[in-house]
C-alpha cells in the first residue's frame, strides 16, 4: 500500500507539473511580447519580497501534518479533528498578521527597487501581490488532510486546472487591456477559487472533519506542536532568506532588467526542480509511515534507494539545464535575453546541491527533525547574504549564486550527516562523506563529457539545435549511469518498481515495498 500510494502520488504530481510548466513557459513568452523584460524583473522582485511575509506561517502546516501521521495510522478521528481545528484557527491569525506586516512594509519599498525605467505605481503593484499572499491562506488548511492521507494526486489535479484557468484569464486581460494591475488582480481570485475547490474535495473525501463537535487537543500533543512551531520559525526564516533574497540582491545591485533576464533562467531551473521535487516529496507521507516502525536498518535501506533515484534524476536534469538552456532561451525569448555561460555553470552547481538535498529533506521532514537543528538555517541565511554580497565585486552576477552554494554547507556538513544519516539511520560520518563526494565527482565527470560533446555541435537552426541537445542529454548521462549502476542493488529495485508501474498497479511482491 505504501509503494502504491507513493507511485500514484509521484506519477500524478509529475504529469500535472509537466503540463503546468508548458503552460507557464507559453504564458511567460506571451507576457514579454505584450510588455517587456523589466516587468519580469518586477514580478520576481515582488514575489520574493512577499515571500518574506510567509515567515508568519511559522511552519505550522508542517508541524500539523507531521502530527497527523500517527492518528491517521491509528484511525483516531477525534485527534485528527482537533488538529484540523487548531490548524484552522492558526491560519485565521496568520492571515491577519500577514496583512498587518505587509501594509507596514509599504514605506520601505524603494529600498528593494533598483534601477528601472518602468512607469508603475509600485505601491499598488505591491498591494496586489500582498492580496495574492493573503488569498493563499484562506481555506488552505484543508490541503493538509489530503497530504497526510497520501492523496497528493488530488491536489495536483486541482492545481493543474488552476494554472490553466489563471494563465488563460491573466493573458486574456493582458492582451485586450495591456493592464498590468488587472493582470495581477486576477491571480488572487483564482487562488481563492482553487482553495474553495480543495476544501470541497477534502470535506467530501473525509466528511468527519466537518463535525462541529471537536474535543480540546491533548496537552502533550499541543506542547509538542508548539515546540515544533517555535523550531520551525528558525527554519522558515533561514529558508526564506536563502531562497528569496537572490532576486532582491540582483534587483538592488544590477537593476530590474538583469533581474528580468535572470527570471527566465530561474523559471527553467524552477520548472525542472519542481518536477523532481514532486517526485521525491510525494514520498514524505510514506516515509513518515515507515519511520513509525522504528526499524533503522530498513529505513536506511529505503534511504539509499531514494537517494540513488534522487542522484540519477538530479544528474540527468542538471546536466540537461547546462547543455540545453542557452539554446532554449535563444529560441524561446531571443539572444538578447542570454546571461553568460559562467553564470549558468554556477547556477547548475547550485541547483545540483539543492536537488540532492531532497532525500535528506524527505527523511528530515518525515521524522520531524526541527528542534535540534533550529539555529542551522539562521547560520545558512547569514552566510548566504554575506558571501553573496562579498562575491559580487570579483565575480559579478555569478557571485550571488556562489554565496548560496557556500551557505548550503551548513546543511551538508552538519544537519544531514549528524541528524539524518547518523542519528536517524545509524550510518557513519566517513561513509556519508565518501558517498556524497563520489556522487558529486561522478556528476562533474558526466557533465564535462556531455558538455564536451555538445561543443562539437554547429547547428544554425535553433529548433534542430535544441532537439539535438535534448537528445544528447537523454542518451549520454543516462547511458553512463546505466553502465556504472546496472548491476547495483538500487538499480534492480527500481527495475522491479518499473515493472510494477507497467503492470498498471497489480501487486508485485517486493521485499522493500
Amino acid at each position: 500500500m505504501r509503494t502504491e500510494s507513493s507511485v500514484k502520488n509521484s506519477l500524478f504530481a509529475t504529469m500535472m507539473m509537466v503540463i503546468k510548466i508548458l503552460i507557464t513557459f507559453l504564458a511567460q513568452k506571451i507576457f514579454v511580447l505584450i510588455l517587456d523584460a523589466e516587468y519580469l524583473g518586477a514580478n520576481g522582485l515582488f514575489t520574493n519580497v512577499i515571500g518574506l511575509l510567509s515567515l508568519a506561517e511559522l511552519g505550522i502546516g508542517q508541524a500539523i501534518i507531521f502530527n497527523l501521521y500517527k492518528p491517521i495510522a491509528n484511525d483516531d478521528k477525534e485527534t485528527i479533528k482537533s488538529l484540523m481545528n487548531l490548524y484552522k484557527k492558526a491560519y485565521n491569525w496568520i492571515t491577519v498578521i500577514v496583512a498587518i506586516i505587509g501594509v507596514s512594509l509599504i514605506p520601505f519599498l524603494d529600498f528593494f527597487i533598483g534601477e528601472t525605467t518602468l512607469d508603475l505605481n509600485f505601491v499598488l503593484v505591491y498591494i496586489l501581490f500582498l492580496s495574492q499572499s493573503l488569498a493563499s491562506y484562506v481555506l488552505t488548511y484543508k490541503r493538509s488532510i489530503l497530504y497526510a492521507y497520501q492523496e497528493n494526486y488530488m491536489v495536483s489535479i486541482i492545481d493543474m486546472f488552476y494554472i490553466v484557468a489563471m494563465n488563460a484569464a491573466q493573458l486574456g486581460i493582458l492582451y485586450f487591456t495591456k493592464n498590468y494591475y488587472l493582470y495581477l488582480a486576477i491571480k488572487s481570485v483564482c487562488i481563492l477559487i482553487e482553495n474553495i475547490v480543495i476544501t470541497f474535495v477534502a470535506n467530501k473525501k473525509h466528511a468527519f472533519i466537518k463535525d462541529k463537535n471537536v474535543q480540546k487537543i491533548d496537552k502533550e500533543l499541543e506542547k509538542d506542536i508548539f515546540a515544533r512551531i517555535k523550531a520551525q520559525l528558525f527554519h522558515r526564516v533561514g529558508g526564506i532568506i536563502v531562497n528569496g533574497t537572490d532576486n532582491i540582491i540582483i534587483s538592488k545591485f544590477f537593476g530590474l532588467l538583469v533581474a528580468g533576464l535572470y527570471s527566465n533562467y530561474f523559471m527553467i531551473i524552477y520548472a525542472v526542480s519542481e518536477v523532481v521535487n514532486q517526485m521525491i516529496s510525494a514520498l514524505v507521507p510514506s516515509v513518515g509511515d515507515l519511520l513509525t516502525e522504528n526499524d533503522k536498518e530498513r529505513s536506511f535501506d529505503v534511504y539509499k534507494k531514494i537517494r540513488f533515484f534522487n542522484f540519477w534524476i538530479t544528474t540527468f536534469s542538471t546536466i540537461s539545464i547546462l547543455i540545453v538552456t542557452q539554446s532554449f532561451i535563444k529560441l524561446w525569448m531571443g539572444e538578447e535575453f542570454l546571461l553568460s555561460i559562467a553564470v549558468l555553470v554556477v547556477l547548475v552547481i547550485n541547483q545540483y546541491q539543492k536537488m540532492m538535498r531532497q532525500t535528506n529533506d524527505v527523511f528530515n521532514n518525515a521524522a520531524g527533525i526541527c528542534i535540534e537543528t533550529k539555529y542551522v538555517p539562521i547560520v545558512e541565511s547569514l552566510l548566504n547574504i554575506i558571501f553573496s554580497i562579498i562575491l559580487i565585486k570579483p565575480f559579478g552576477l555569478a557571485g550571488v549564486f556562489m554565496g548560496t552554494i557556500i551557505s548550503s554547507m551548513a546543511l551538508w556538513c552538519y544537519t544531514y550527516p549528524k541528524f539524518v544519516y547518523k542519528n536517524l539511520l545509524g550510518g557513519k560520518y566517513s561513509k556519508y562523506i565518501k558517498e556524497n563526494l563520489t556522487y558529486f565527482l561522478l556528476f562533474v565527470v558526466i557533465a564535462v563529457i556531455t558538455y564536451g560533446i555538445s561543443m562539437t555541435f554547429a547547428i544554425s537552426n535553433l529548433w534542430l539545435d535544441v532537439i539535438a541537445r535534448v537528445a544528447l542529454c537523454l542518451v549520454v548521462p543516462n547511458l553512463i549511469l546505466f553502465l556504472i549502476y546496472r548491476k547495483s542493488e538500487e538499480f534492480a529495485y527500481f527495475k522491479s518498481l518499473a515493472k510494477f508501474i507497467l503492470n498498471k498497479g497489480k501487486k508485485v511482491e517486493m521485499e522493500e515495498a
